[in-house]
């Protein structure tokens, strides 16, 4: 927009452009809910301290804001976040005299800054009237659903009283005049804007213009003066207490460091609030787990291939282990597989609830199932990764007739989401 200016008439190079102002607006617009958003974290830890303030939070906000933006007008010539982008606030003038401005930038400067009435007129605009707006907008979002309720909710009392009275005008206005006035109220800023971007007026918004105040950029005779004011402060102060939290020196450091510290904290928290809302962090932590393989767990008694080592056995045992290997399970009583319509391998619950059903030994490292099925951990393991030698043994001679019953639980046979990741460890 500086190149169309240009084209129409002479450059002013302290003229900000339009695309500036909107930023310093819109970053000035971002401090209540950030501030908002802080309280009402620290609220959920200490209720019992901070609810009072939260309820009052446009108050509250309303005079620190006061005070923030009063120090920054007397000290730098405009509003902290227009101090964020080096902008000031001085009067306007009917004409422009570049010459002076150009030979004698300091007796320009102090002519044309603002001080006295015209702090608290600047202060009127840029604190009490978004004040007053925002209340007005709540209102406006709790009496407008009221007027389609009926007129039972918009009616006066009987025999009301002056409050009431007034309350009920206040409500009046808020439902059938406030939305025009919300309207007229953005039509002159869009009318202002598009004046001040084709440079035809002096004022960005109307109540720069009832004010008579204008915005401008920072020149070397501002930078100066400020460096000029940190410097006597901080010789005052030398002299007067060389502690850093002596009053006299802790507030004005705290207030210049504003303009340096909310809108940087205001853009940490919007990253994180686009890094944890956006898929690209879902998509790099779930990358981040596939590539993590879990080795199976190793067992005490087990070899390095997760075998048991063979045990003696005696005759009796050596009878009732062929008797075992005998029973095969029927394909008529087994869990049919859906995709394949093959019957899968499963093993039947043990009597005694404190036996693996698969080792039909004493459980080890009990792990439960998403069935409710409790197993070693061991041995649940590699049932579902398909390498347990109960499993091996049994499709030795059926692959291709039965399923090994691979990702499912060993009694149900249903499927198990999430393979070795769905298994629970229990803890006693």
């Amino acid at each position: 927009m500086e190149f169309v200016t240009a084209l129409q008439g002479d450059f002013d190079e302290q003229k900000p452009s339009l695309f500036e102002l909107l930023s310093e607006q819109q970053l000035n617009t971002l401090l209540p809910p950030t501030l908002r958003y802080l309280l009402t974290v620290a609220t959920h830890r200490y209720p019992r301290y901070l609810l009072r303030a939260l309820n009052s939070f446009d108050e509250l906000y309303a005079v620190l804001m006061l005070i923030v933006e009063r120090y920054y007008l007397k000290t730098r010539g405009g509003s902290f976040t227009e101090h964020f982008y080096g902008l000031k606030r001085e009067k306007a003038l009917h004409a422009e005299i570049p010459r002076a401005a150009i030979r004698t930038p300091e007796l320009v400067r102090e002519h044309l800054k603002i001080g006295g009435t015209d702090i608290w007129k600047n202060l009127a605009v840029m604190v009490g009237i978004p004040y007053i707006k925002r209340k007005l907008d709540e209102s406006h979002e709790i009496e407008a659903p009221r007027a389609l309720l009926g007129a039972n909710y918009t009616r006066m009392p009987a025999n009301p009283t002056l409050k009431q009275r007034f309350l009920h005008y206040y409500k009046s206005f808020i439902r059938n005049i406030y939305p025009s006035v919300h309207a007229a109220y953005y039509f002159a800023i869009i009318a202002f804007n598009l004046a001040y971007l084709f440079d035809s007026s002096k004022y960005h918004n109307p109540f720069m213009w009832l004010i008579g105040t204008r915005v401008r950029r920072m020149n070397a005779a501002d930078f100066k003066a400020i460096e000029a004011l940190g410097k006597n402060k901080g010789a005052n102060a030398a002299t007067a207490a060389t502690s850093i939290f002596n009053p006299r020196t802790m507030g004005p450091r705290l207030l210049g460091s504003l303009s340096l510290l909310l809108p940087t904290s205001i853009f940490a928290l919007k990253f994180l609030e686009w890094w944890y809302a956006s898929d690209f962090a879902k998509q790099l932590s779930r990358k981040a787990a596939e590539n993590l393989e879990l080795p199976p767990p190793i067992v005490s008694g087990l070899n390095a291939l997760g075998v048991k080592p063979p045990q003696k056995k005696t005759r009796g045992e050596d009878k009732e282990g062929d008797e075992e290997q005998l029973k095969v399970p029927l394909a008529e009583d087994a869990p049919i597989a859906t995709p394949s319509l093959l019957p899968i391998f499963t093993v039947p619950a043990p009597e005694d609830s404190e036996l693996c059903p698969i080792c039909e030994d004493d459980i080890t490292t009990a792990t439960a199932c998403q069935t409710g099925v409790v197993y070693c951990y061991s041995c649940i393991h590699r049932w579902l990764e398909g390498s347990h030698p109960r499993q091996e043994e049994f499709m030795a001679e059926r692959a291709g007739k039965w399923e090994s019953g691979q990702g499912r639980c060993a009694v149900t046979g249903r499927r198990v989401l999430g393979g070795t990741e769905g298994l629970r460890r229990i803890m006693v």
